[in-house]
């Protein structure tokens, strides 16, 4: 039987930690009124309106204690489980991480991983791989009237506690292409949000594919890449004895 819209509206608390009225506020003594925690809550689903914050299927399941987790570079995997450990930290602070390497090591199962738990911790991600963020960017020029615009497109893009791009450099490059992935970048740069970003590209490559401005600020936000090199075990698993 189908709900009405009005049905799930009564039938869920209106705080979700059952505190205040509904209204992100709490009256306390002589009329003074305070936030309640749901309002973080209600912020960050505000600003993934629109945005794509889905963790593919494949990915929703993985954990740092079991494969194909532990089968990644440990001193890689320490280092990102490190960083997840200081989750809310390293978001408040602006700092990112970008992961590096072949084709098959782990990064984007790394990345997924940490854009999960950034998600489960409440706080506001946009997952994209870089060429359906060029689409989706494009796709904003034939918007009607009233719809989705670019600028507002670009403004959640920017507000948002994490943006995670995988694939970076995967894109042919253009005039167009690097002025969005600049603008982009620079102005989370500028905001100190934290990027989450995976290249097969090591950073000369990428400087090359999309310009040392961006690469730069790039490094700024997420420090230096963690290396991730080796056989593609996608391909490993596959084999005959694997």
């Amino acid at each position: 039987m189908a709900i009405s819209a009005a049905s799930r509206l009564e039938a869920e608390p209106a705080c979700p930690l059952g505190v205040c009225d509904g209204s992100g506020w709490i009256l306390g003594p002589e009329d003074v009124a305070r936030p309640c925690d749901c309002r973080a809550q209600r912020i960050g689903r505000a600003r993934t309106k629109g945005v794509s914050s889905v963790i593919p299927a494949r990915y929703r399941g993985v954990s740092f204690e079991r494969p194909p987790v532990t089968q990644i570079d440990a001193m890689v995997v320490r280092i990102v489980r490190r960083w997840v450990e200081e989750l809310d930290q390293n978001l408040a602070a602006g700092r990112g991480l970008w992961l590096m390497g072949d084709t098959g090591t782990g990064k984007t199962t790394l990345a997924m991983l940490v854009s999960r738990m950034a998600l489960e911790a409440g706080h506001s991600v946009a997952i994209y791989s870089l060429p359906k963020l060029l689409a989706r960017i494009r796709r904003t020029y034939d918007s009607e009237p009233g719809g989705d615009s670019y600028l507002s497109f670009f403004e959640r893009l920017t507000s948002v506690d994490l943006l995670h791009i995988d694939d970076l450099g995967a894109e042919k490059r253009s005039d167009w292409v690097l002025e969005q992935l600049y603008a982009l970048v620079n102005e989370r740069y500028e905001a100190e949000r934290s990027m989450l970003v995976t290249t097969n590209l090591d950073q000369q490559q990428l400087e090359e594919q999309i310009g040392p401005r961006t690469v730069s600020r790039l490094v700024e936000i997420c420090g230096d890449p963690l290396p991730l090199f080796g056989p593609d075990k996608r391909i490993q698993a596959h084999r005959p004895g694997a």
